[in-house]
């Protein structure tokens, strides 16, 4: 019993340790959002003496986090939507269907996983730009597609692996056809999986700034994570203004990660077994 609770302080001190290291930097701008210029120039660690959501308002009204945010939920909606739909029909192909070369092409869709973004990023610019999709919400919407769809089909190839084959057998047999299939059977039974897919989508999307910064090249199409990037350099003597941006944009994310915990563990467990 002793070396059993040796053992759990021993993984209960560093997991202590790395939650207060991630913990502390929100305290931290939240703290220095509440504070004034002066407040914060005279001692940019002490405590607010007086809280207020003066810098937050000014961030929003002022800097145009409005329109960004209206950028971002519009391109992340978007892109979720499709990624979803593209990723369950080719997941449910993979899966349940047999056509010639199925594992080839699935072992492409698992090695376009290992290609960052960087290495692809100036020829995926020429062509955005040869087909007129620069600084419009489709180019965005289909980059974020293309560079999140090789993960999406991962994951739902592994769960739609666990449905068993007579299910879908039984439904061929009264007369369902492919699509019918997909649509009666394997949505339903893919939903736990679609959604913890969806949310884990929606926050690659949300927190992006490269394929934003490339696509979206004026300032009305920004995204909210590049408006933020680009209040650093604009009130760069108003450090609790851009801390005031930075809760607008980091708010949505934390309640998706209170709220979808559960979801976005299983999201990332799901392609770890196999049943």
């Amino acid at each position: 019993m002793r070396e059993r609770g040796i053992g759990r302080w021993i993984v209960a001190i560093p997991m202590c340790l790395l939650a207060l290291a991630t913990i502390y930097p929100m305290l931290f701008t939240l703290n220095v959002a509440m504070k004034s210029r002066r407040e914060y120039v005279l001692n940019r660690f002490s405590l607010a003496d007086h809280l207020t959501a003066a810098n937050i308002a000014d961030a929003w009204n002022t800097t145009g986090l409005g329109r960004y945010t209206f950028n971002s939920v519009l391109v992340t909606a978007g892109s979720v939507a499709l990624l979803l739909l593209l990723g369950s029909m080719a997941g449910y192909a993979f899966s349940q269907l047999t056509f010639r070369g199925r594992k080839w092409l699935f072992l492409v869709c698992l090695g376009a996983l290992m290609i960052p973004f960087q290495v692809i990023m100036v020829p995926f610019f020429r062509v955005l730009g040869q087909i007129h999709l620069l600084d419009t919400y489709l180019g965005l919407i289909l980059a974020y597609t293309g560079q999140f769809l090789p993960f999406t089909i991962f994951l739902m190839t592994s769960f739609y692996s666990r449905i068993p084959a007579e299910i879908v057998e039984a439904a061929r047999v009264d007369g369902s056809t492919t699509l019918g299939v997909y649509r009666r059977i394997m949505l339903p039974l893919g939903r736990p999986a679609l959604l913890s897919v969806g949310i884990l989508n929606a926050l690659f999307c949300w927190n992006d700034v490269l394929i934003s910064l490339l696509v979206m090249q004026s300032e009305q199409h920004r995204t909210l994570m590049v408006g933020v990037t680009a209040l650093r350099g604009q009130y760069s003597d108003n450090i609790p203004l851009f801390a005031g941006g930075v809760l607008v944009a980091a708010l949505p994310v934390i309640a998706i990660y209170l709220f979808f915990q559960r979801q976005i563990t299983d999201g990332v467990t799901a392609g770890s077994t196999k049943g």
